[in-house]
């Protein structure tokens, strides 16, 4: 018997007695399912549409709880309304995250929340009894001391915030933020005191509460175990950012001629994305897309991989944490 049928013939369907009966069919027992796709940079790649059609149009498929894009995504200017119209197609709930490149071209971090119509810059939920935080990881360092290059900092006022979510909520927890925090080359300056945080919040609450923490940014795929805690790097859906002295023609002159960066990357034949599940025994698990580069490899091009740390790779691992 389903348990569709099982509420028809209990004559318990809508009502809290089933769920104190039979807390295994309570939906904070559920476990979660979500679709991820990161850093398309629809405005470098040619083929970014189709790329995200096809991660849509999976995702129908499949029906996900909610889907989220970890940023890099587009900038919100209305050249760019075709693809958010490809990603309001999917038929369920979905969630942005807010990356370094999407204010490219003198755009704000409010604009951008208001094109995508996102919740806000940072914000919280819940689904299925699992909580999640999503950071804006693209506030300013006011220190004279901060490296060079783009904003990548958690702000004390975004930090006290985090702090107070963590207190509000007794669920399980994923963090969600563009760069990552156990990355040093490009990661969050001030990643060490977020990682601190959230080992704080955990310990107070004597258990792994916050289990697991998902960025995009460095187009890479890697996974480390920082004190409890799961740090999971999801890889872009296009490319890795190779620069000037790897450059290579990979497409027709006219697509060179439209979207001239795309020289300066290593593209992804297809695109890739990841499917990641998580249930209430703090296990989870990783399905990602695998492809094959566009012209030549990073190690035909002679590239030193230490420059990156992690390998430059087309594909999303599959991964079972817990």
């Amino acid at each position: 018997m389903d348990r569709k049928e099982f509420l028809k013939t209990t004559g318990l369907a809508g009502g809290t007695m089933l769920f104190a009966r039979f807390p295994e069919l309570s939906p904070a027992k559920k476990k979660i399912r979500i679709g991820m796709i990161t850093d398309l940079h629809h405005d470098i790649m040619h083929d970014g549409i189709s790329r995200l059609s096809a991660f849509i149009d999976e995702m129908n498929r499949e029906q996900p709880d909610f889907i989220i894009q970890g940023g890099d995504f587009c900038f919100p200017k209305k050249a760019n309304i075709p693809l958010m119209d490809v990603w309001n197609q999917f038929k369920g709930p979905k969630y942005h995250v807010i990356g370094n490149h999407d204010t490219d071209g003198g755009y704000t971090r409010d604009q951008v929340v208001a094109f995508w119509n996102a919740k806000a810059k940072y914000y919280s939920f819940d689904v299925n009894g699992f909580h999640f935080i999503i950071l804006d990881g693209n506030e300013h360092n006011e220190s004279a001391d901060r490296p060079k290059g783009y904003a990548r900092f958690i702000s004390p006022v975004q930090l006290n915030w985090l702090r107070k979510d963590l207190e509000s909520t007794d669920l399980e927890t994923v963090v969600f933020c563009h760069q990552g925090l156990d990355n040093d080359a490009g990661g969050l300056e001030n990643g060490t005191m977020l990682r601190y945080t959230l080992e704080q919040a955990n310990k107070k609450a004597g258990k792994q509460k916050v289990m697991m923490v998902i960025s995009g940014h460095h187009h890479q795929d890697y996974y480390n175990y920082i004190n409890n805690i799961h740090y999971v790097q999801i890889n872009s859906a296009s490319y890795q950012w190779l620069g000037d002295k790897y450059k290579e023609s990979r497409y027709s002159e006219e697509v060179d001629k439209t979207h001239p960066n795309i020289k300066y990357t290593v593209p992804y034949k297809d695109p890739i994305w990841a499917m990641i599940e998580i249930d209430h025994k703090n296990r989870i698990t990783i399905k990602g897309k695998k492809t094959v580069f566009v012209g030549s490899s990073p190690e035909k091009l002679g590239v030193n991989i230490d420059d990156y740390i992690y390998p430059i790779v087309p594909y999303i691992s599959d991964r079972n944490l817990g």
